[in-house]
């Protein structure tokens, strides 16, 4: 059944929490009331899904008994798990020990998504930050590692290790979205469309975080370029804005967090876009800085605003689409058995 403005799937990023508790203790191994009041703050913000994106959790990690306490935990809260994002753990490291290592953990976290009954695992061919994006006031101000370009041995990994993962989701009910990100293989809409091409599986799509790209400082190009040729591709999006500016004087580049309706990204003519090209996947909502929750609950009903006035006009754009085209071809068969 079709999505409706407030019942489509929105969860929230856990970016803004720690991996590491008030004592200094790991949360993959703390009790779970450790995580009960996390996700008790997703819930009062009024989410109904989360994100498990695994800087916080790491779900592929928990033995069975500890996944079963996670699940009981969020049902506790009423909140469905939109998607398990796996985050900087590459198929394609270039140190092959690690790359096996988190082809080896994506395996394991598409096996626990399915247990906890999401229908997406979001993965990246991101990389652990630098020392000096750690230290960076915002970590994009610095450059991060890239795959190699022009590569084909390393492409062609990618391209098995990720249609690998794409087959063990399929066998578990679920989808496989490739987020794109900046000097990766999904740095840039051509480069992700052929990945995804290459993998050839029907579950295999992308997220278009085109946040991840329109916040560098550097040129990029107009956050519609990027959307668009991967919107027939896309299974579930991460949506972010960012406030973006360049100082000709200088060449300077300058950008910070916004929130989805203020940022240089038009969150309204994206979704209609989106909408238009039969997207029908999970959302979730990020936000770096502050209070980012709560800017994930604000974009959430921005989000939901829009969707109230697409969603219906998408709908009659079809309907009309589908009876011109009906009609044509109804023309056209007339003229054909009226022919001699």
């Amino acid at each position: 059944m079709p999505h409706t403005a407030q019942d489509w799937p929105i969860g929230a990023a856990l970016l803004q929490f720690a991996g590491v508790t008030r004592d200094g203790g790991s949360v993959q191994d703390a009790p779970p009331s450790e995580w009960s009041a996390v996700l008790n703050e997703v819930a009062a913000e009024g989410f109904a899904h989360v994100d498990l994106t695994d800087s916080w959790l790491r779900p592929g990690d928990l033995p069975p008994t500890r996944l079963e306490e996670l699940a009981r935990v969020l049902k506790s809260h009423e909140l469905g798990v939109s998607a398990v994002s796996v985050t900087r753990r590459s198929v394609i490291d270039p140190d092959p020990a690690v790359a096996e290592d988190n082809l080896a953990y994506l395996l394991r976290t598409v096996d626990a998504a399915a247990e906890l009954g999401t229908a997406v695992v979001c993965a990246g061919l991101h990389r652990p930050l630098t020392g000096a994006q750690r230290r960076a006031v915002w970590f994009w101000h610095e450059p991060g590692e890239a795959d190699p370009p022009g590569d084909e041995r390393t492409w062609a990994l990618a391209v098995e290790r990720l249609r690998a993962a794409g087959e063990r989701a399929a066998r578990g009910g679920l989808r496989l979205s490739l987020e794109m990100y900046e000097d990766t293989y999904l740095g840039t809409p051509e480069s992700a469309v052929r990945l995804v091409e290459d993998i050839g599986l029907p579950n295999v799509g992308l997220n278009p975080d085109i946040g991840n790209l329109v916040r560098l400082h550097r040129p990029v190009p107009h956050w519609e370029e990027l959307l668009r040729p991967v919107l027939p591709y896309t299974n579930y999006w991460h949506v972010k804005n960012y406030h973006r500016d360049f100082d000709p004087a200088t060449g300077a580049y300058f950008t910070v967090p916004a929130p989805l309706e203020g940022g240089v990204i038009d969150y309204r003519r994206a979704l209609e876009l989106a909408l238009v090209a039969g997207f029908d996947g999970p959302i979730c909502t990020e936000h770096y800085g502050g209070d980012g929750l709560g800017v994930c609950a604000r974009n959430r009903d921005y989000l939901r605003r829009v969707l109230a006035v697409k969603l219906p006009a998408t709908a009659t754009a079809t309907a009309t689409a589908t009876a011109t085209a009906t009609a044509a071809a109804a023309t056209a068969d007339d003229d054909r058995k009226e022919r001699p």
